[in-house]
């Protein structure tokens, strides 16, 4: 027998059970692309929940679906440092070399934060000789250059620039999950065709808007963050000093983990505002939707680095089907978006308390349902765009022999 199915190999560190944007993202990508074609045959290769080392869910190690294999590489133990890192990447690149080794596809497809999935994914294409698109959700090398001190990062710039060249040049198309990063691909890659197909709302969020309701003003305002708690977020550099600026107004509630959490309790300790922030690990998603309905605001920062006047936190579309308050400390495109996009929010610049407190005096504490926004950035809505696109970039299917 000869099959006809349209094969594509979808390359991911993170998955489904994990708590990230980039599983979320992809597990939605994935439904979307099935529902797009009924001749489609997809096999996921990721990692075993791994995002969070104070939270795992359990997975199986291969999952066969009709139509669609999800394999788990499992990683040796890591935390966030960059040597950890490196070294669960490389396990998970050569599983990835050892389940394609002999196996062809129609096309590959990765989806990456810090490059190297796309490095991997281009790879990859390059072996089977089959068509790559790849989905940029962070630009690395320009990330580097302000986060680490110079003397590291000139050379590992001096790394990972040609590897973005030689990913981005191979693919056949690139989408880009913020407008912000435009100018950056656009001015390097002028050869390259992009696309802009954001982050959106998810399925779970959508319709849990709670209607207006009153508040009891002498009650301190509960302030609420969740998610990764890293240099790029920079809560050391703004929580302690905020907590202090709003003294009794104001509780927060940090739920996460990450690289910088240790520098962060430091901080509160040592402001002696430890009493008014509360920081716990991270929860799973049925919780967090509590926590969620008992906030009064929602707290987004980025930290004080050139480089992330670029992106679109994934975190704002879940805030904002909310109907929540925002706070935001952020800057560049992000900041832009709330703006015009998002209303009852409040932007500030990043690490500046005083800011913070006056951007904080200007919200209205009252929960309001964002209709026009999730209808706009439903998640599945999205995820059918980009998987018309990758579709149309996939050539049709090879003939197989079958038993």
């Amino acid at each position: 027998m000869v099959s006809t199915e349209r094969q594509i190999l979808l390359l991911t560190f993170y998955f489904t059970p994990d708590l990230c944007a980039g599983s979320f993202r992809a597990a939605a990508l994935v439904k979307a692309l099935l529902a797009s074609d009924p001749a489609l045959r997809i096999h996921v290769i990721t990692t075993q929940p791994n995002r969070y080392r104070s939270f795992s869910a359990l997975a199986s190690e291969t999952e066969e679906h009709e139509r669609l294999t999800v394999t788990r590489v499992k990683l040796p133990p890591h935390s966030s440092g960059m040597r950890d890192q490196a070294r669960a990447f490389l396990a998970y690149a050569r599983a990835v070399g050892r389940l394609t080794a002999h196996t062809r596809c129609d096309l590959v497809f990765g989806t990456s934060s810090r490059l190297m999935t796309a490095v991997l994914a281009a790879r990859t294409a390059a072996r089977m000789r089959a068509p790559l698109y790849l989905d940029v959700r962070d630009i690395f090398v320009d990330t580097i250059g302000d986060v680490l001190p110079r003397p590291l990062s000139v050379p590992l710039r001096w790394v990972f620039a040609p590897l973005e060249r030689w990913a981005i040049g191979r693919a056949a198309r690139v989408n880009l999950v913020s407008e912000g990063f435009r100018s950056y691909f656009e001015r390097r890659f002028p050869q390259q065709s992009f696309s802009f197909h954001t982050n959106g709302v998810d399925e779970l969020f959508e319709g849990l808007a709670t209607t207006p309701g009153r508040r009891d003003p002498s009650a301190p305002i509960r302030i609420l963050y969740a998610g990764n708690i890293g240099e790029g977020q920079g809560l050391h550099a703004i929580v302690p000093t905020l907590a202090m600026a709003l003294g009794s107004r104001a509780t927060i509630r940090i739920i996460g983990d990450g690289g910088r959490r240790p520098q962060l309790e430091e901080a509160l300790i040592a402001n002696a505002t430890a009493d008014r922030v509360s920081v716990v690990p991270p929860v799973d998603r049925a919780t967090l939707l509590e926590e969620y309905r008992s906030a009064d605001v929602l707290f987004l920062h980025l930290n004080d680095y050139a480089a992330f006047e670029k992106v679109l936190p994934s975190k704002i579309f879940e805030y904002a089907a909310l109907g929540k308050p925002i706070l935001a400390g952020v800057g560049g495109y992000a900041a832009h978006f709330l703006r015009t996009e998002v209303p009852n929010s409040a932007v500030f610049a990043p690490c500046d308390a005083a800011a913070g407190v006056a951007a904080l005096s200007s919200l209205e504490l009252v929960d309001r349902p964002r209709a026009a926004f999730v209808e706009q950035f439903r998640r599945s809505t999205v995820m059918k765009q980009l998987a018309a696109d990758i579709l149309a970039a996939a050539p049709a299917p090879l003939a197989r022999a079958t038993r």
